[in-house]
């Protein structure tokens, strides 16, 4: 994925920079982030923010995990978002 690419991701999804340089999600948002290299990949679920510092993009996730991965290897980004399901608990069955 190219910066550019990136920035586009994360002003659509509504990424806002703090003081440290991280850019992150409001209203309880997580974002997942995939990357692959040489064949192998990985998900990382539930990163409330993302910092660049040149090819490198630092993660963080909600139990502040911190990973590192080259830009060029992310290939896609999903938004997690905290819908009304998750906040009144899931529901029996089909209905």
């Amino acid at each position: 994925m190219t910066g550019e690419q990136l920035d586009v991701i994360l002003k659509t999804l509504g990424a806002k920079s703090d003081k440290d340089g991280w850019q992150g999600l409001s209203d309880g948002n997580t974002m997942g982030l995939y990357v692959a290299h040489e064949g192998a990949s990985i998900t990382f679920s539930r990163i409330e923010a993302l910092r660049r510092e040149g090819e490198l993009v630092f993660a963080r996730s909600t139990k502040r995990e911190m990973y590192a991965v080259a830009r060029a290897d992310i290939f896609a980004v999903s938004l997690d978002s905290e819908g009304s399901a998750t906040k009144a608990g899931r529901r029996a069955g089909f209905g």
